[in-house]
């Protein structure tokens, strides 16, 4: 296929300012046969339709996660593929607002019988922060960012100025704050391949054993993305070891959940299980991260599945719906 790699600049006059993935999965669809350009832009919408109109690709992989400066650009940038009757990968407007709106995500899932820790949403123009019956310790971040953006240590709260001090700093982010009751035990993430048949790959956990002492089992900004930090140095995402039964448990919980938010094409699903094995989903992230050492590609290798098998695999599960 002809395709298009669509990707966010940071800077509109710099065309090389985005994302190593993006080369990263370029050069997964050239080794697969695929006549592959890179496309990016960074806040100029009429560049962006007049682009895409003059390539014409057969398919697009969309990678772009923003829009400029707006955290939540990946809505409009999808909507507009589907107003210019382009056929892309991944989400569409539906399931990245659902997947935005922590909110939500979390209706959906009461309604479907999936378990989710309690929860309460603190608007940012709220006349109190009142969390009901909700019980320390608890968990504050953003109610529509990703990418651990909002999340410190300081996230996981065990006080009342604690907690009222995290929800003033995400206000601060000009987002609502999702507080929600802390689930102490383990984390486990479960990555899902395909549409009306999903393939649910081997589960992956994070393995806390290296945190530095006192620090909370999370994945916080630091941990995620700071590579010199003793948090980055001490925790990592492994292939789980657990038994058929737990495995097989949390393997349903994760794909009940990637249907209920009516993921397409290729996602992720977080959970942590409390010392009394009860599972809670986390998180459901559509279109998620494809960088080679990402969770996906980590478990699609447990899978078998290649890092150039596994983009080859979104593309057709993508034609394949289209069609």
């Amino acid at each position: 296929m002809q395709i298009t790699v669509l990707t966010h600049l940071q800077k509109e006059r710099d065309a090389k300012s985005y994302d190593v993935v993006i080369d990263q999965v370029s050069s997964a669809l050239k080794a697969r046969g695929h006549e592959v350009a890179v496309f990016g832009v960074h806040n100029d919408l009429v560049k962006l339709i007049e682009g895409l109109r003059e390539r014409k690709p057969d398919l697009i992989f969309n990678l772009m996660e923003t829009f400029g400066k707006t955290e939540f650009g990946s809505i409009g940038v999808v909507g507009v593929l589907d107003l210019l009757g382009l056929p892309y990968t991944g989400g569409g407007p539906g399931e990245f607002y659902l997947q935005e709106d922590k909110g939500i995500t979390k209706k959906i899932l009461a309604y479907a019988g999936i378990p989710y820790p309690p929860y309460a949403v603190i608007p940012v123009d709220a006349d109190s922060a009142s969390t009901g019956e909700l019980r320390f310790p608890m968990f504050v971040k953003p109610l529509r960012m990703d990418a651990s953006i909002g999340i410190t240590t300081k996230s996981l709260v065990r006080t009342q100025k604690g907690l009222l001090d995290r929800i003033h700093a995400i206000h601060k982010l000009k987002d609502s704050a999702l507080v929600e009751e802390f689930i102490e035990g383990r984390e486990f993430f479960v990555a899902l391949l395909g549409n009306k048949e999903p393939q649910v790959l081997p589960v992956l956990e994070v393995d806390y054993s290296g945190m530095p002492a006192g620090a909370p089992n999370i994945l916080d900004t630091k941990a995620k993305w700071d590579k010199e930090s003793p948090e980055y140095k001490g925790s990592k995402v492994v292939v789980a070891q657990i038994d058929k039964a737990l495995e097989g448990r949390i393997q349903k919980v994760a794909l009940d959940a990637y249907r209920a938010l009516r993921v397409r094409d290729y996602g992720r699903v977080d959970l942590r299980m409390d010392a009394g094995g009860a599972l809670y989903v986390i998180e459901v992230n559509a279109s998620c991260y494809l960088e080679k050492s990402s969770e996906l590609a980590l478990a699609a290798g447990a899978a078998g599945i290649a890092y150039e098998e596994l983009i080859d695999q979104i593309v057709q599960l993508a034609h394949e719906r289209r069609r």
